[in-house]
Order: structure tokens, then C-alpha cells, then sequence
């Protein structure tokens, strides 16, 4: 037999998904220039640059080390 209360928490749990919707534009806009630092100096500079600006060490690894992980541009 099921905890009720334990099923009652399960229904009301937020979805699972792959990816976490963005905070603010801020934050995208610091991710989008790591990504650039990246590309014009080295991986380096980018993380440093990004934890510099608070954001997530699994974001960090995710945009710099598995590009093809990252979100996709708004069209």
C-alpha cells in the first residue's frame, strides 16, 4: 500500500525536463558572451569569465564543453 501523502506530492511535483528554463535575459546574455570569450580566446577565460558573473558550474560545462547541448537561438 502507497503513502496517500507520498502520492500526493508526486502529482503535484513540477515536470521533469532536460533543460532549465533561463532566469532572466541577464544571465543568457552573460552565457552568450562566455560562449563568445570562448571562441575568440580559450575555455579558460570563458569559465572564469562566467563564474565571475554567478552562473551555474553544470551550465558552464554544459555551453562550453557539449556545444551541442545548448539551447538553440530563438528564430
Amino acid at each position: 500500500m502507497m503513502n496517500v501523502s507520498l502520492v500526493h506530492s508526486l502529482e503535484s511535483a513540477p515536470p521533469v525536463t532536460l533543460f532549465h528554463p533561463r532566469h532572466d535575459d541577464a544571465c543568457s546574455a552573460v552565457v552568450d558572451r562566455g560562449i563568445l570569450v570562448q571562441s575568440s580566446f580559450n575555455t579558460v577565460c570563458a569559465i572564469e569569465y562566467m563564474k565571475s558573473h554567478n552562473v551555474d558550474p553544470k551550465v558552464i560545462e554544459r555551453v562550453l564543453l557539449h556545444p551541442d547541448q545548448r539551447r538553440k537561438a530563438p528564430h
